[in-house]
């Protein structure tokens, strides 16, 4: 099996430069905080009643990051829309956030111009391509970036840029108000934890690679609560793009009222699935007493579980540290399986014959 504690090992596997872009997360974030501050915004985008964010992928996951995290502070309703057009509601009092790291995702584009049809405030997000071209052509509010610190040149990759550029634009708007400490500390979280997970620290001291090692020709369940399933399903995302395994989402409470019955069968699907839990001391009372007895019905139906207890103190910080540690559990894990963390070879498969019909 690859030897997780040799750096020679994981230097010769990583040749696109997946981990430089994970150990790069907190600069990500300061470059995304610091010019979108930056920006000159119309105040119109301030006075709108809702928000829909339109990405796909990896483009997308910042705006459900941002919904689950401030959904009890958010001073207007997030909705994270994947599909080729935004919902019937969105009209000259929606701000429509269109999410596209390469600017050229056709759902995105479709999007950008139903929305335009609506009357809906626009607020794009992108590296190049033609989104970038319409929102300039357009003058349209937008945050068109240089990924420096995204050496991978992966969406799924440049998370801490979409989380940062989409909580920069909320601050700045006044839909939710956050610190400059709280900033600040944040930043300082990503650092503490790309540290700690880091690859230089052993097995038997690493959390994420212990969960790797854990994980390793299983199917992940990720279960998460409240601030924390937007995270969760980013860590799921990445498990299948960049470790190249099913995984699967759940959150409780919902998760109580149908998946535990799913547990009964077949019984060939027990053996490999893995339950993680994502564990807070920040959710509330009536989600804290269901996490034990999951726990006890997993066990019951012979099903392995592992729980990852956050340390983080606040719930930003919380979803910090498990950027850090869902991102090197995914590193970690696409190298012991022996698959490339960076390619998507179906992906693109799919896109090709697609351009093609």
């Amino acid at each position: 099996m690859p030897n997780l504690d040799s750096l020679e090992e994981i230097k010769r596997f990583d040749k696109k430069g997946v981990l430089s872009s994970i150990k790069m997360l907190p600069d990500q974030a300061r470059q995304a905080w610091k010019e979108v501050n930056k920006l000159e915004i119309k105040k119109e985008l301030a006075g709108t009643k809702n928000i829909v964010v339109c990405g796909m992928g990896g483009s997308g996951l910042g705006g459900r990051v941002v919904d689950s995290l401030f959904e009890k502070k958010i001073r207007a309703p997030i909705e994270t829309f994947t599909q080729y057009y935004p919902p019937n509601y969105v009209n000259k009092d929606s701000l429509v956030v269109i999410s596209s790291y390469s600017g050229n995702t056709e759902e995105a584009l479709s999007c950008f111009n139903e929305a335009q049809k609506k009357g809906a405030r626009i607020f794009g997000i992108t590296t190049n391509g033609k989104l970038a071209k319409l929102l300039e052509k357009e003058k349209i509010d937008c945050y068109i970036f240089e990924p420096t610190y995204n050496p991978a040149k992966k969406p799924r990759l440049a998370i801490g840029y979409s989380i940062f550029a989409f909580l920069a634009l909320l601050n700045k708007t006044e839909f939710i108000t956050i610190s400059k400490e709280e900033v600040g500390k944040a930043f300082d979280v990503l650092e503490e934890y790309v540290k700690e997970f880091g690859p230089r620290v052993s097995l038997k001291n690493n959390l994420a690679k212990s969960a790797a090692v854990k994980l390793r020709g299983k199917v992940p369940i990720i279960v998460s609560s409240e601030h924390l399933t937007g995270i969760a399903h980013v860590f799921k995302n990445q498990l299948n793009e960049t470790a190249k395994t099913f995984s699967a989402s759940f959150d409780l409470p919902e998760l109580n009222h149908h998946l535990l019955e799913g547990l009964g069968g077949p019984p060939k699907v027990k053996e490999i699935l893995h339950f993680l839990f994502y564990s807070s001391e920040l959710y509330s009372a009536g989600v804290k007493k269901r996490y034990p007895i999951t726990q006890e019905v997993v066990v019951e139906n012979s099903v392995e579980y592992s729980i990852y207890q956050t340390r983080s103190k606040i719930k930003l910080e919380q979803v910090m540290e498990l950027l850090v540690f869902g991102s090197f559990v995914c590193f970690y894990l696409a190298f012991l399986m022996g698959v490339d963390p960076s390619e998507i070879p179906w992906v693109d498969f799919f896109k090709e014959k697609l351009s093609k019909n």
